[in-house]
């Protein structure tokens, strides 16, 4: 009797283990097969390097240089406390430190695991002839950015940094992942993926402890493509070097085709802050009242002032209000209204050659009232003001013109003529940025083409400028250009111009001073011109963020010729 209940038991144990058999095999064998195949495969990457920064000749401004990172393969590590302690006397960092970044980074048992990052290449040498009694640690070599001007053209290159939620979620279907490195701002941002880098690396199998067995494939990492800008390096040297220790922005463009010579910005930043992931700075640079992270050149709006003159010049000359023999006098105001306006001195009689050179606001203000706010506004859009230029650059601002009907409808009040009159010298509601003045100034350089400003030459040796090349024709009359021009000129060569300062240069410059009201701090200084008059070779837009007169503004002008001439860019 108990050999049968023995021999029953023996019988169902066995029905079970071929049930358990068949289950595994047959019923749940293509999901175990699939685990078994994940669980022994692992990939290791490899990263290649993000593309190059160059200017308009070939030299880089941004490129790649290798660090070194120390990872420690758990499996093969039987000592791990004298391994970390070794690592800890060459790199100068505690065993404690180690241990923690060890914990914060481990994955499992079979993956190497980061403990210090980007060392120096004579450490890395050290550790790496340690490798015959420690064989667990490995140095892995990682392209980082690398910025051998430190902050020179920040606001026009960007920074790296690893991607953010927002971003993760708008680029995952491209093949972004957490942790992956990306642009933020400027040309790194625009142009993130054609710049950015393709992952390689090792796939290994491991056994079922997690131990390396053998390699089962490679693919090598690919290298982001090169950006060749319009920048020239050493204009855009001489333009930071004159705008330190200033706030506001300069861009010199070539008025024929729109490409930006130098675009600077200031107070800038240090671009390798976010490299090399230092905390203490990184919230400095953002909780800086003066912003330095703002490219101010595109991205900041300030009331236009005296500049704008040129734009009210346009529309009244265009709508045959006034001619150049059309005068008013100026007794240092005007009354318009019941109220005063004034202006910065007592000009006299003046046409609009000499209104222009000794910026006389009474001239303006009388010729603004002929005009009316409306044919202004409209002349505004025609130059570009209100929208965006169209530059590649993120985050460029539109600026703003103020209307009749927008006041009408969004102030709920009514359009004076005191409000023309405000208009009329760039002031009141008007807003613009530094790149839309320079556009507007290229008109009057090259004779009547509105271009569209581009920074950027080319892509992994392939010349996109003639792509990037947008001119229209200005509507606008030869013969009242020809007299704006001659207004222009006469702001440096008459010995009254309010850029006069300008007229001891070797080199023949036309343009436009502006001081732009804005308080309760200094008024902005502006200065927008060409040069050479004759035949303009670049447009210049200079302009210090409550720098005060216009004149200081022509004065850092003054010093960028000066050092474009000494090195013989003129």
């Amino acid at each position: 009797m108990r050999a049968k209940v023995a021999k029953g038991v023996i019988i169902f144990l066995f029905l079970l283990l071929g049930l358990g058999i068949v289950n595994l095999g047959l019923i749940h064998g293509k999901r175990y097969r699939d685990l078994s195949n994940k669980n022994c495969l692992r990939l290791l990457s490899q990263e290649g390097c993000r593309g190059k920064i160059l200017d308009r000749e070939g030299n880089v401004i941004v490129d790649s240089k290798l660090s070194y990172d120390v990872l420690i393969q758990p499996q093969e590590d039987y000592q791990l406390d004298k391994t970390l302690g070794v690592v800890s006397r060459i790199l100068g960092v505690s065993t404690k430190t180690l241990r923690e970044t060890m914990s914060k980074n481990y994955f499992s048992n079979s993956m190497p695991v980061t403990i210090a990052s980007n060392i120096e290449l004579k450490k890395a040498i050290a550790l790496e002839e340690l490798k015959i009694d420690f064989p667990s640690i490995i140095i892995q070599p990682k392209p980082l950015r690398h910025y051998p001007y430190s902050s020179l053209a920040s606001h026009v290159i960007g920074y790296v940094s690893e991607i953010d939620r927002w971003r993760l979620t708008k680029l995952e279907d491209y093949g972004y992942k957490t942790k992956d490195i990306v642009g933020f701002g400027g040309l790194e941002e625009k142009y993130d993926y054609y710049l950015r880098q393709e992952e390689g690396g090792l796939s290994v199998q491991v056994d079922h402890r997690g131990r390396f067995t053998r390699v089962l494939g490679f693919k090598p990492p690919r290298n982001g493509k090169d950006i060749q800008l319009t920048i020239n390096l050493k204009i855009q040297k001489i333009v930071e070097e004159k705008l330190a220790g200033r706030k506001g922005s300069v861009i010199i463009m070539d008025p024929e085709t729109g490409e930006i010579i130098a675009m600077a910005s200031a107070p800038s930043f240090t671009p390798s802050s976010f490299v090399e992931r230092k905390s203490r700075a990184l919230n400095n640079l953002f909780s800086d009242s003066d912003a330095p992270m703002m490219n101010r050149a595109i991205s900041a709006t300030y009331p236009a002032g005296s500049i704008f003159k040129v734009i009210v010049s346009t529309a009244a000359l265009e709508a045959k209000k006034i001619n150049l023999s059309t005068t008013f006098v100026c007794a240092g105001s005007a009354i318009v209204g019941k109220q005063e306006f004034k202006c910065w001195k007592v000009h006299n009689e003046q046409d609009l050659i000499a209104a222009i050179a000794h910026s006389c606001n009474v001239f303006f203000y009388k010729t603004g009232l002929l005009v009316g706010a409306q044919a202004i506004y409209d002349y505004a859009l025609k130059f570009g003001l209100h929208h965006a230029t169209g530059f590649e650059l993120p985050y460029e601002a539109s600026g703003f013109i103020p209307s009749p009907l927008w006041r009408k409808i969004y102030k709920f009040k009514s359009w004076y003529d005191g409000d023309t009159a405000n208009l009329s010298i760039g002031q009141g509601e008007v807003l613009v940025t530094p790149i839309q003045m320079a556009r507007m100034m290229a008109v009057f350089a090259n004779k009547g083409y509105l271009v569209t400003p581009y920074i950027v030459k080319g892509i992994a040796g392939q010349d996109i400028s003639r792509y990037q090349i947008k001119k229209t024709a200005f509507p606008m009359k030869a013969s009242n250009i020809e007299s704006i021009r001659a207004g222009l000129r006469g702001v440096i060569s008459d010995s009254g111009g309010t850029g006069s300062v300008l007229s001891s240069l070797p080199v023949t410059v036309a343009g436009k001073t502006g001081t732009a009201q804005a308080p309760p701090g200094q008024p902005h200084a502006w200065f927008v011109g060409f040069l050479p008059f004759e035949k303009p070779k670049f447009v210049m837009c200079v302009l210090l963020e409550h720098g005060g007169p216009g004149y200081y503004s022509c004065v850092v002008a003054k010093e960028i010729i000066e050092g474009l001439i000494a090195e013989g860019l003129i």
